[in-house]
């Protein structure tokens, strides 16, 4: 199953609450206050592995909540922290805030990763509140919540070359012979129905790789046939490869018509997108070798058309170095723009337990250990 946008729910572990507590031992009069602290919540972390295309891992499992901090006991003995949950992903995922839409972190690598929810700090014991003039306080510090907030995930697969065009122009099968991709191939449109991702390798240790995606047909920047819901995935490419069919069935459009109505749909869809670099490669020329129809779409389009035959392997070689030449010369893949969201403030509160001074409640802004504001990033 290939599944590149989710919603998920993360929270922070709450932190335990600090002890009250006093040492009671024989032959130790007043041995005054001994409460541990609580422990530390568990943090939540988003983090890109290797090995994973596509965010399966997320199917089903929609809420991701770590486990709060233990409290403190007497002795002072401090209470356990929670482990922290790390929730694995593939490079190319973005994260996004839902409610405000901000992008939170672009997971543009393995092994990058972002905390989405800090965990609660543990309140301190009562043996942290002593002093010469109060050597035996009867207050502890709650712990602090964990944060917490829905997040929007969107996989842009990382890829240096796109191979886009229309259903059936060959786009599976040329991916099939330029590596070792095995993609589902059939004579019916809309046969790629995710996009598949290929290794394509060079002599002289030289390798790219390669996406294709869903045939685009007209009106698919507004949602007809398969829509735009697989262009997000050639917009990390570095290159497009425009493969046209050179000899479309009765009723189809015909070769530059098609050319001109993808690039509509990508100048709809994305302005930066349809700015990329482009080669434009004719298809299917083992149907009729000789023909001049090749020179009439490059004549009609008014830029060069590399003509190849994917079925029988004519002319690969040569396109493959033209598109390794392209890259050498293209920009780097795009980053794209990160707005660090702080986290919401939560109170905590330093609890008084019974005593001669009765009860209260005294409120302040959660802070990090060193007084900062908790923040949406480490």
């Amino acid at each position: 199953m290939f599944l590149d946008q989710a919603e998920i729910y993360v929270r922070g572990g709450d932190g335990g609450n600090g002890c009250v507590s006093f040492r009671r031992e024989k032959y130790v009069p007043k041995g005054g206050p001994d409460g541990g602290d609580g422990g530390d919540g568990g943090h939540v972390y988003i983090e890109a592995v290797p090995g994973l295309s596509t965010l399966v891992e997320l199917a089903g499992h929609h809420h991701w909540i770590a486990e709060n901090g233990r409290p403190g006991s007497g002795k002072k003995k401090a209470g356990r922290s929670a482990p922290d949950i790390v929730i694995r992903v593939p490079a190319g995922t973005l994260v996004f805030d839902r409610d405000s839409g901000a992008m939170l972190k672009d997971l543009r690598e393995a092994g990058m990763r972002v905390r989405v929810a800090r965990g609660g700090r543990g309140g301190q014991g009562n043996a942290a509140f002593a002093t010469p003039t109060n050597q035996a306080p009867r207050e502890a510090e709650a712990g602090r919540p964990g944060a917490e907030r829905w997040l929007r995930l969107e996989l842009k697969l990382i890829a240096d070359v796109g191979i886009i065009g229309r259903p059936n122009a060959g786009k599976s099968t040329l991916l099939s012979r330029m590596s070792r991709a095995r993609p589902k191939i059939a004579d019916y449109p809309f046969t790629t129905l995710t996009p598949q991702l290929g290794i394509v390798e060079l002599s002289g240790f030289r390798r790219f790789v390669m996406v294709d995606i869903p045939g685009l047909i007209e009106g698919a920047h507004e949602g007809v046939g398969l829509g735009d819901a697989f262009l997000r995935h050639v917009e990390r490419t570095r290159i497009l490869l425009h493969l046209v069919d050179l000899f479309p069935p009765e009723g189809e459009p015909s070769p530059a018509e098609a050319y001109r109505q993808i690039r509509h749909e990508l100048e709809k869809f994305s302005p930066a997108l349809a700015s990329k670099p482009e080669l434009i490669v004719a298809n299917k020329l083992d149907l009729e070798p000789d023909t001049d129809a090749l020179a009439r779409l490059s004549e009609a389009l008014g830029r060069e058309v590399l003509g190849i035959s994917a079925v029988a392997g004519k002319g690969l070689d040569t396109l493959t170095n033209r598109l390794w030449d392209m890259l050498q010369q293209a920009p780097a893949a795009p980053e794209f723009v990160e707005e660090p969201l702080v986290e919401p403030q939560e109170s905590a509160a330093i609890r008084v337990g019974d005593g001669a001074s009765g009860s209260a409640l005294m409120e302040f802004e959660s802070m990090d250990d060193e007084g900062r504001p908790y923040d949406a990033n480490p």
